[in-house]
């Protein structure tokens, strides 16, 4: 059976979403997620309105008003509700997100430099209204306006300070160059993560760190109390002298990775990677010296070069143990900040290479925000002990 619905955007209301951008948006969501809504309850009816016939399951009774807090303020739907059965529309739910949607389609478009007569010709085909090209051009302005007010936004205390970088394609004076990515991700007194920070620039490694972290503060981040990061240039450096007396945990998956680089056999390399477990794995910081002593002079004399940088590096990953036991598995590693690098290259790699450095920061800004908000709103990442208590 085929389900009809004559659902158009009122004439009035394109012409207010064409002289007013996105501050009509909660009523476009509103008509737009009813209208889902009744074809939802229409088609599990099973019947046309009005109809009768065998494959009817229920009958239509009204609507019921439900008003929740979006990113776009407080909207009251009409949820359609039936006699007898338990039904519940999921297009409320799936409709909620319709807003990002559209603006990360936007900002897609709009990085990767299509044109903003273009864009609106999308929109109408995807939506069946008309939508001027001026309205596409205030809402990218809008857009931009929006996530450098997050970029800059102020902050408050952090318990812990994920930092990592990761790279993409830029052009720039005709050639194809990295641009270094910065992400800092926090971790606050209650709990939960949040994105604090982004940065995308072509400067020299130490000199973009710096001035990040710099960012950071000047934001007001304080609070930190460790820094979990891999060895990347020019952080080390940066992060002494912005953020001096806060602790440092390198990343342990990393190191199990840069020690493979210093074993003189490939049969030593499982031998190794095991060792680097046991250590990691110790129950406190004084066993887990115990068992790297028993491991470099296991290997003074076989791998004298993995010995010296074991005994150099390793401790740099064992600061985790001053901290409480139920936090160490997260605070051990960069991996909650890297799974976050690896969701904004699934969405950048559509875009390949670039325009500029500003396009990039764009869109990565987009998709951090985006789950920032879905973190924020989202279960407690980290359970903190009450104050006072060990």
């Amino acid at each position: 059976m085929i389900y009809k619905h004559n659902f158009t955007l009122p004439e009035e209301l394109v012409a207010d979403i064409a002289d007013q951008g996105f501050e009509f948006m909660p009523e476009l969501l509103r008509l737009v997620i009813n209208a889902a809504m009744q074809m939802e309850r229409q088609k599990y009816l099973g019947v046309e309105p009005y109809e009768r016939g065998p494959e009817r399951r229920d009958q239509a009774n009204g609507y019921k008003p439900k008003t929740m807090k979006t990113r776009v303020g407080d909207i009251t739907f009409e949820i359609p509700q039936v006699r007898e059965g338990d039904f519940y529309p999921q297009a409320l739910e799936k409709g909620l997100r319709s807003e990002r949607a559209l603006v990360m389609s936007l900002t897609e478009m709009y990085v990767q430099g299509v044109s903003t007569r273009k864009v609106a010709a999308i929109i109408k085909k995807l939506c069946g209204s008309n939508v001027s090209s001026s309205l596409v051009s205030r809402a990218t302005a809008q857009m931009d306006e929006q996530l450098t007010q997050w970029r800059n936004s102020p902050l408050g205390e952090s318990i812990y300070l994920y930092l990592d970088a990761r790279y993409e394609k830029v052009r720039q004076d005709g050639q194809v160059r990295d641009t270094a990515v910065l992400i800092a991700v926090g971790v606050g007194p209650e709990g939960h993560r949040k994105v604090l920070g982004v940065s995308a620039s072509l400067s020299e490694q130490e000199v973009h760190w710096r001035t990040f972290m710099e960012s950071l503060v000047k934001r007001g981040l304080r609070g930190v109390q460790l820094i979990i990061s891999d060895d990347h240039a020019g952080l080390n450096a940066a992060r002494k002298a912005v953020f001096g007396g806060v602790p440092w945990q390198r990343c342990q998956f990393h190191l199990q990775q840069n020690a493979q680089a210093y074993v003189p056999h490939k049969e030593m390399q499982l031998e190794v990677a095991e060792a680097l477990r046991t250590v990691f794995n110790a129950p406190d910081r004084p066993t887990a010296e115990r068992y790297l002593a028993d491991a470099v002079k296991k290997y003074e004399k076989s791998a004298s070069r993995l010995a010296t940088w074991m005994e150099q590096n390793v401790p740099e990953g064992l600061t985790c143990f001053s901290f409480p036991a139920a936090h160490r598995r997260s605070i051990r590693t960069s991996n909650p900040v890297e799974r976050l690098n690896r969701e904004v290259k699934r969405r950048t790699r559509v875009v390949g290479i670039f325009p500029n450095e500003a396009s990039c920061l764009r869109l990565v800004s987009a998709i951090l925000l985006e789950i920032s908000d879905e973190w924020e709103a989202g279960r407690i990442y980290l359970s903190m002990p009450a104050p006072g208590s060990t």
